[in-house]
Parts: structure tokens; C-alpha cells; sequence
């Protein structure tokens, strides 16, 4: 007599739906992060403008912002693909009756690198700014 776990059909709802909590928590980050570069690449606009009712016609304030901007909307549609892809990896492995064990180096030690990198930047970029 066979049993259902061990055909790896029956997966315990609770990590079925952790998984889709973590998916749904990768989902909020990449919209914050590409609503936020939207921001970031606006930022230089106000600033020209401002620079505009001013009178000041040599303003080359907010350049760089167009460019931090939209390295975090890349960023945030890029979370989101490699989201929706561990998802479906995690989903298959556990399907397959496989354990589920994280790795050292994931993709949230990775974003958090690169949005620190990229929040130096900036930082530096509005120091600088004048």
C-alpha cells in the first residue's frame, strides 16, 4: 500500500501558502521599488523646473535621477521575473516531494547589495549636486 506523502502529491497547505506569502512579499517589493524609481526619475524634472521659475537658464540639476530611476524600475521588473521563477522552482520541488532548503546567497542578500550600492549613489549624487 502506497501512501500519498510518499508520491509527493500531498504538500502541507501551510508551506503552500508561506510560499505564496513570499511570492506576494517579492511582488510588493518590485512595485515599491519601481513606484519609487518613477519618483527618483521625476525628481529631475522638479528640480529643472524649479531651476525654470527661478531664471536660472544653465541648470543642469536632476540628470543623474533619470538614470537612478530607472535602474530601480529595472530593478523592481527584475524582482519580480526572478520571483515568479523560484516560485515555480519551489512549487516543482515540493511537488516532487523534494525539501525545501535555502540558500546562502539569495536573491534578497542580493537585492539588498544592490540597493545599497545604488542608495550610496544617490546619496552621493545629491551631495554633489548643485
Amino acid at each position: 500500500m502506497e501512501t500519498s506523502s510518499s508520491q509527493g502529491n500531498d504538500i502541507d497547505p501551510r508551506v503552500s501558502l508561506a510560499l505564496e506569502r513570499t511570492l506576494l512579499a517579492w511582488v510588493r517589493t518590485g512595485l515599491a521599488m519601481m513606484g519609487f524609481g518613477f519618483v527618483v526619475a521625476r525628481f529631475g524634472l522638479f528640480l529643472r523646473s524649479l531651476a525654470a521659475a527661478e531664471g536660472l537658464q544653465n541648470a543642469k540639476q536632476g540628470g543623474l535621477s533619470l538614470w537612478f530611476g530607472t535602474a530601480l524600475i529595472l530593478m523592481g521588473v527584475t524582482v519580480h521575473l526572478l520571483a515568479g521563477r523560484q516560485h515555480m522552482k519551489s512549487v516543482d520541488r515540493l511537488q516532487r516531494g523534494e525539501i525545501l532548503r535555502p540558500t546562502r546567497l539569495s536573491a534578497g542578500v542580493v537585492l539588498s547589495a544592490l540597493l545599497a550600492l545604488l542608495g550610496l549613489l544617490m546619496a552621493a549624487y545629491l551631495i554633489f549636486l548643485r
